[in-house]
């Protein structure tokens, strides 16, 4: 990546300084724990513009062992890049981090600003013990 990540809003900005080492991990996840995340959601519009599916259905991806991976984003602008390369899915869903992990099933992990210089991987272990810490059931 040539261009220099200049962050947009304060989640983007301990992101990078926990990448950095100038924000240690959990004051990150802490951080993460209060704020808003971006979630790409499928939007498959029938005649009309209403979509057919009453449940959203988030940008899913699988891992090299086989594992899923919901992808979500720092902020819209920071998906756009990303999405284009999966039809449907340029439209989504500002939400609490909290709220995401709340809805979240058992043994999913999480990326981060996938694509991007500053993001980062959580296995699905690390996504369950988040979601017991912000009082999400435990998986």
């Amino acid at each position: 990546m040539s261009e220099r990540f200049e962050p947009h809003n304060d989640l983007e900005r301990a992101l990078l300084d926990a990448q950095e080492g100038r924000l240690a991990e959990d004051a990150f996840m802490a951080t993460l724990l209060q704020s808003q995340v971006f979630l790409p959601i499928y939007d498959k519009t029938r005649i009309g513009g209403f979509q057919d599916s009453r449940s959203a259905q988030p940008l899913t991806l699988k891992d090299a062992d086989g594992q899923e991976v919901v992808v979500i984003f720092t902020s819209p602008e920071r998906a756009k890049p990303f999405v284009a390369d999966y039809p449907g899915y340029g439209g989504g869903l500002l939400a609490e981090f909290s709220w995401v992990l709340e809805k979240l099933g058992a043994g999913v992990a999480l990326s981060l600003n996938p694509g991007s210089e500053v993001g980062i991987d959580m296995e699905a272990d690390m996504v369950a013990a988040l979601s017991q810490q912000s009082g999400g059931p435990v998986n």
